[in-house]
């Protein structure tokens, strides 16, 4: 079966780099927010043009200690889009706030800023968008309301690490944002692994507060914390990547463009905005012979996978918001149609090929 990332392809690539400094930091045994970290740190902060950058145990962390540092709390509401991967309402939920769902656009799959504004109540404090599979959501519109109604905004940028809108990076708009260097990440480490970018000094002290048992040191503690640091190994993986994000997402991009010139006459392909640099997390095709589709590429040996078969409003363990069937349309129907299909750098074209022309002639059935 051909895989939806080839992880090992891309080792190979970077072997001797990796293990080198996986050696320096055995050697160094210095393993906890060693140097490692600081570095990357700086490095994610350069690139996003910020004035903090924080690593943390991974983008769910991210999330939770950013809204929590932020002041988001029992009580309080926060708006959000239900076509995203759990962990963006984990987050939430983990603050003991609420989320609020707000329909999705059918051509990118981002938060529909149009319908946000009638979601806002007295009890609103934040606006949590996802970038969803690389694409940038309407970040403009989306900071002017919550100019306008004093809301905080925090950037699910797991998606989205180099992904930008009229030049500026995902992650650098809003009050925070949230990143994740899980495995299959454009920027993934080899475990888990997070980083908040933010330009707030007090919420990022807060954070780094927070991230270590509510503790700056000295066995003093001054609030109850969590153990969410980013590891050094994982720091050191990650800065020989970071190297290379920009090369990677220029790949994924050629290899999108070249699904697009195969596929755009046979089903619905991803779009890419007027000012948007999309980065391809996923390339995320829709049809309403999804499934049929998807049961004919695993019959000739090609991966694909949905994300995702249901909106966060109609799981299991969000049931008490009180929501059904019908409530959020779009993401209900786009649910039913994606297919996410093999994006990663190290693709080959033969492999794209492959993957377009089987879904030429399943369709032609």
């Amino acid at each position: 079966m051909k895989p939806m990332i080839d992880l090992k392809k891309q080792y190979l690539d970077i072997k001797d780099e990796v293990l080198s400094i996986l050696n320096e930091i055995l050697e160094g045994s210095q393993y906890v927010l060693g140097k490692r970290v600081l570095e990357l740190e700086e490095n994610v902060k350069k690139y996003h043009g910020v004035k903090e950058a924080i690593g943390v145990a991974s983008g769910t962390d991210a999330l939770h200690l950013s809204l929590k540092a932020l002041g988001i709390g029992e009580g309080d509401e926060v708006i959000t889009t239900p076509f995203t991967f759990f962990a963006t309402v984990e987050a939430i939920l983990y603050t003991g706030a609420k989320p609020v769902f707000v329909d999705i656009e059918p051509d990118t799959y981002n938060i529909d800023v149009s319908l946000i504004e009638k979601k806002i109540t007295k009890k609103t404090k934040a606006v949590l968008p996802v970038h969803i599979f690389g694409h940038p959501a309407d970040m403009k519109n989306i900071m002017d309301l919550a100019s306008r109604y004093n809301l905080k905004v925090v950037e699910d940028c797991a998606q989205s690490f180099g992904a930008s809108l009229n030049g500026t990076k995902t992650g650098s708009f809003g009050d925070a944002g949230c990143f994740s260097f899980y495995p299959s990440k454009n920027l993934g480490a080899y475990g888990d692994g997070g980083m908040i970018a933010l330009n707030d000094s007090q919420a990022a002290d807060e954070i780094r507060k927070l991230r270590n048992h509510g503790s700056r040191g000295g066995y003093r503690h001054e609030c109850l914390g969590y153990n969410s640091r980013l590891d050094e190994i994982q720091a050191g993986i990650l800065l020989v990547k970071f190297k290379r994000i920009d090369e990677y997402n220029k790949k994924r991009r050629e290899n999108a463009s070249l699904y697009n010139s195969l596929l755009s006459d046979a089903v619905v392909t991803p779009v890419e905005k007027d000012g948007a640099y999309h980065v391809y997390h996923q390339y995320t095709i829709r049809s309403n012979k999804r499934d049929f589709m998807q049961q004919c590429l695993k019959e000739h040996g090609v991966s694909s996978v949905v994300y995702y078969p249901i909106p966060l409003h109609l799981q299991e363990a969000t049931k008490f918001l009180g929501h059904k069937e019908g409530d959020f349309p779009v993401s209900e129907q786009v649910a039913m149609e994606v297919l996410s299909l093999p994006i990663y750098p190290e693709l080959d074209d033969a492999d794209i090929r492959l993957a377009s022309e089987i879904i030429h002639k399943c369709l032609k059935g």
